[in-house]
């Protein structure tokens, strides 16, 4: 099954940044190979996902306040169907991860990510989330937010401007329509996966609390 150059909004393909790896995703779908009833049907699924990205609403710090613009009428993301902004992760399609994730807050975090459903993704927006930007050396701060969550778009800027946003969001939509929705090819990196690059940090992320460890004794 042919697969095109992806873009999306009509956007030209050579207007795009990191054309790269989404040729290097579309490379992985046609080694995989697929029959033609379930190419179209993953087209078409991929289609409604992409064009209907719903965000978790999630925000820490200046980075949230440039993410809510887009819901004004100067961006207006209800354009491109990103509007629906859940409360709950497990309605919820990506995390916009918006500001500074300190130590303290990582497990939570990280449990905010679990709690996604299946096909999940992640945004990194602004060089706190990416780097620790201006508290990269500090003791209180994550050093970036690639070894809590597997990140699948990056958004530099501090804070980066709501263009810079869609644009991001508008990658991960391109990203969406690579993907192999019946199939394991080019999925998320799943949680065993993801603690048996970073075994230090499966205790981090999962202490074992007191009342575990008498069940585990009983």
């Amino acid at each position: 099954m042919e697969v095109k150059k992806i873009t999306t909004k009509s956007m030209p393909y050579e207007d795009w940044k990191d054309n790269e790896y989404i040729e290097h995703l579309v490379e992985e779908l046609r080694a995989s190979g697929t029959n033609v009833l379930v190419g179209s049907l993953d087209k078409l699924i991929n289609w409604g996902r992409s064009n209907s990205l719903w965000p978790l609403t999630f925000a820490t710090s200046c980075c949230g306040i440039e993410f809510v613009s887009l819901g004004a009428a100067r961006f207006d993301m209800a354009r491109f169907g990103w509007e629906v902004a859940r409360s709950s992760p497990r309605q919820a399609d990506f995390m916009m991860v918006a500001g500074t994730i300190v130590n303290r807050m990582v497990p939570v975090f990280r449990r905010l990510y679990d709690q996604l459903a299946e096909p999940k993704y992640v945004i990194a927006c602004g060089s706190c989330a990416i780097s620790g930007g201006p508290f990269r050396k500090s003791y209180h701060v994550a050093k970036g937010i690639e070894d809590i969550v597997p990140v699948d778009v990056f958004c530099p800027g501090c804070p980066p401007r709501p263009e810079a946003m869609i644009y991001s969001i508008m990658q991960l939509s391109r990203k969406v329509k690579v993907e192999k929705f019946f199939g394991g090819v080019n999925r998320q990196e799943k949680r065993q996966d993801f603690f048996r690059e970073h075994p230090e940090q499966e205790a981090l992320y999962n202490p074992v609390l007191p009342d575990d460890a008498d069940r585990t004794n009983k």
